[in-house]
């Protein structure tokens, strides 16, 4: 497959597949998103909304917006905006509710900052793509909650969790699979994320400081030198605390979202410092690359493989390898990335109900019992992958 046919295949599944199936069956008529629908297809519009979806869905539509000029793709990211800012902004306290009810009143108010920054994340983007004021406005106060509440400065790194005013909370735990550690890879990443973005539309002096601050924790703290992959949760002194576990997913993940928040910073030095580190984080996640072109989610603390792929895993794959090949000069790297998106095409996408499955099982099966839609399942992880390598190939 050369490249062309890859990008023309990428972009046929984002408008043909992705985003019209949100459009069809997640939009609710009567503002947002419905909050689920099955691994059967069942939709499910009484249950919880969460505010990462929103932000992602936010992301996913403006991003798309930008990148072609699709006038419905723009009613979309301004109906996710619309909802954000009127259900999910607590405009008492600051931050962002957790999730809210399908009428949009608020359900779990906890502050968790990983939810902040998808909300940067997406409205950012959408300022980015619109030019809106007030999309910036809202983002740079949700920048200066995070910045307030959340980071630490004698720690030099950013706290999990919060109640709804901003109180210790004894649950930091983003999710009952995590550790209920201080400090975590993946809160750190998506604030990266998510200030990197803010910075395109937002050239404000502390932001980027601290864009740069924490990228250099990514290098001096998250990444191990030793291995490659990145620790995945720390205690307050960034002792690590899950010696051994490695997210596959996470590590090819971030050995491109680093490199792009040194091109945003724009310093060479540190450019080349990143590309060095994110190269060895790449090559650690894809010891769980499989011949069949898919990569396992997890490595456990005793040695044994959590042998699901798992529908963002394969996507962010595909742009950790692209982005080997394209900023790393390791041509071998194309061949890989072509052979999982013909893992995702043949295994993952939903040719009849829309959308991609959200894992397959180790015995191959298709996993119906996880969301085809919900808390979790969006579709920021696939849509970003086919813009993001369609973008690359030009």
């Amino acid at each position: 497959m050369e490249e062309k046919q890859l990008k023309a295949e990428l972009l046929a599944e984002l408008h043909d597949n992705i985003l019209p199936f949100w459009q069809t069956h997640m939009t609710d008529p009567e503002g947002g998103f419905f909050g689920r629908m099955t691994g059967r297809g069942e939709l499910r519009p009484d249950a919880e909304r969460s505010a990462i979806l929103c932000g992602r869905i936010l992301w996913t539509f403006a991003a798309a917006y930008r990148t072609t000029g699709r006038e419905e793709y723009l009613r979309t990211a301004a109906q996710a905006r619309d909802y954000l800012l009127e259900h999910f902004i607590d405009r008492r306290y600051g931050g962002v509710f957790w999730s809210v009810d399908a009428q949009g009143r608020p359900l779990d108010t906890k502050k968790q900052f990983y939810a902040l920054a998808f909300a940067i994340y997406g409205l950012s983007e959408y300022a980015r793509a619109t030019g809106d004021a007030q999309a910036t406005e809202e983002a740079a106060a949700l920048y200066r909650a995070i910045e307030t509440r959340s980071y630490d400065p004698a720690g030099n790194g950013y706290e999990e969790a919060a109640t709804h005013d901003w109180q210790p909370i004894a649950d930091m735990r983003l999710s009952d699979k995590d550790a209920n550690e201080r400090r975590t890879m993946n809160t750190h990443l998506h604030i990266l994320e998510a200030y990197t973005n803010l910075l395109r539309v937002w050239p404000d002096a502390a932001l980027r400081r601290q864009t740069r601050n924490l990228l250099e924790i990514f290098l001096d703290r998250i990444a191990d030198p030793r291995t490659g992959h990145l620790g995945l949760f720390f205690d307050e002194h960034w002792q690590l605390r899950s010696e051994g576990v490695y997210s596959f997913g996470h590590d090819i993940e971030a050995s491109w979202l680093m490199l792009e928040t040194a091109f945003v910073l724009g310093d060479d030095a540190l450019t080349e410092r990143t590309r060095a580190c994110c190269a060895r984080i790449a090559d650690a996640a894809l010891e769980g690359y499989l011949e069949d072109g898919s990569l396992l989610y997890e490595r456990h603390a005793d040695g044994t493989l959590d042998r699901e792929r798992h529908w963002w895993v394969q996507a962010e794959c595909v742009v950790g390898l692209f982005y080997l090949y394209r900023f790393h000069g390791r041509r071998e790297a194309l061949a890989p990335a072509l052979r999982t998106w013909s893992y995702i095409s043949r295994h993952l996408v939903d040719r009849e109900g829309g959308e991609w499955w959200w894992s397959i099982l180790p015995d191959g099966s298709i996993n119906r019992r996880d969301d085809k839609a919900g808390f979790w399942k969006c579709p920021y992880h696939n849509g970003r992958m086919c813009m993001e390598v369609a973008g690359l190939i030009g």
